[in-house]
């Protein structure tokens, strides 16, 4: 059930991270710590809500009076940045199951924790990643 899947580093360029979230319509990325271990979860929902001021959040009714080119200059924030910038640092907890672990226990694990991606761990390594789609296909009877 796990397929290869992008990952990023903490370190790595947020704007590429970004744009391979945009060009490959990803859930969200692995992000892996300087230690080759998964460290978490980089979220697509994350990254759009970065791209709102908190102040539009706050009140939706305030995202009509922004144009279009100050939605552009928000995304120009990632530029210069890592994704540890994108991350928080008390990360919630990763969603990480076991390469042979049934399709009702990663379910019920990216349940629980609310997350689109599931990072596949054999022998302490990452093997691969299950994104929601694809567990949901499995779950109908795909292959």
């Amino acid at each position: 059930m796990a397929e290869d899947f992008p990952v990023v580093g903490l370190d790595a360029d947020a704007w590429e991270a970004v744009t391979m979230l945009a060009e490959h319509r990803l859930p969200g990325l692995v992000v892996m710590a300087p230690d080759g271990r998964p460290h978490s979860i980089l979220p697509a929902s994350q990254v759009v809500r970065m791209l709102v001021p908190s102040y539009v959040q706050d009140d939706p009714s305030l995202a009509g009076v922004l144009s279009e080119s100050m939605a552009d200059r928000v995304a120009d924030k990632l530029r210069g940045k890592t994704v540890r910038s994108l991350v928080r640092d008390d990360p919630p907890e990763l969603a990480v199951v076991n390469d042979d672990d049934t399709i009702v226990e990663v379910a019920a694990i990216m349940a629980r924790l609310q997350c689109p991606l599931a990072a596949v761990m054999a022998d302490g390594k990452l093997v691969g990643v299950i994104t929601a789609s694809r567990l949901l296909q499995v779950a109908l009877g795909g292959s």
